[in-house]
């Protein structure tokens, strides 16, 4: 099946599924467990006119896409609600470019640290209340460490608390197609209302990709260093497999290990989604064979 073929129903159902995207968010729900680990549309768009309320726990779906083409070369329960854990962070990054390029913030300009953003529980920075940390630092701590501290950082920041940014979140998700998609937080961090699709989840990618082509390098570093220390990327592939340049991690006891891998072998693009692995090695070893299979 190709994407493509849906691209039509987009301005149909536009208005409403846009007016659905500004419901006010649900706060946080349950307990804090730390991930491991845009304004095109994108020419693999799938469409349908909801989003469901709740995610079956540790649900597996993997979904192999042309990137190129937005055809589908495999899938599993791709289209089945989903915890996106830590892939959440790919909508907060994607927010963050946008404001760059929007010229609201430059990649050097400072994002001040509040006391609730410090006390995010880890994968984080150690982030102080009261410091700062500039935009592009940020954005490399999301794509290599997938530092929550940094993240509520960022909504807080960019659109006065966190809620307010998740709303934003899902607006965006709306007008990318992500029709299946709520956002409540900028995390990943456990909530039962925060909920995605493996398909979704391969056109946020996508849409990261291509619309901001400028921050690749981003999320193929296998490392990072800020204040002293030096984090190791959450993507196990990155430098492993052949071809592989990002994209992004999560994990949460309500999803299990999740992977969105983009790779590339002589021109040809694909992204892989693979959510709901029973352990970080066990997902890595599948979204390894679906590369490998389908290249």
């Amino acid at each position: 099946m190709r994407w493509t073929a849906h691209l039509k129903m987009t301005a149909a159902i536009g208005l409403a599924v846009l007016l659905a995207a500004c419901q006010t968010a649900q706060p946080p729900s349950g307990s804090a467990q730390a991930p491991s680990g845009a304004a095109v549309q994108t020419a693999s768009l799938p469409v349908v006119s909801y989003a469901p309320a709740t995610a079956v726990e540790r649900g597996y779906s993997a979904l192999v896409v042309n990137a190129a083409t937005g055809e589908e070369l495999y899938a599993v329960d791709a289209d089945a609600a989903r915890y996106p854990a830590s892939l959440t962070k790919m909508m907060t990054l994607y927010l963050l470019f946008e404001a760059v390029s929007e010229g609201r913030y430059s990649l050097s300009s400072p994002l001040t640290v509040s006391a609730t953003a410090a006390s995010q529980p880890p994968a984080k920075l150690g982030l102080k209340a009261g410091s700062t940390i500039t935009v592009e630092q940020a954005a490399r701590a999301l794509a290599v460490k997938s530092a929550n501290d940094v993240a509520v950082t960022i909504a807080e920041n960019l659109a006065g608390s966190e809620a307010a940014f998740a709303r934003q979140m899902t607006q965006q998700a709306r007008a990318l197609g992500l029709s299946r998609t709520r956002f409540v937080n900028a995390t990943g961090l456990p909530d039962p209302a925060q909920v995605t699709t493996a398909r979704d989840m391969a056109t946020l990618g996508l849409a990261l990709k291509r619309r901001f082509p400028q921050y690749a390098s981003y999320y193929r570093a296998k490392s990072f260093s800020y204040g002293g220390r030096t984090f190791r990327a959450t993507n196990n592939l990155l430098g492993k497999v052949p071809g592989v340049d990002g994209l992004k991690t999560g994990y949460i006891r309500m999803s299990g290990y999740n992977l969105v891998a983009t790779a590339d072998r002589g021109g040809k693009g694909l992204i892989v989604v693979v959510i709901g692995g029973k352990s970080e090695a066990a997902r890595d070893k599948e979204v390894t064979r679906l590369i490998e299979a389908h290249f």
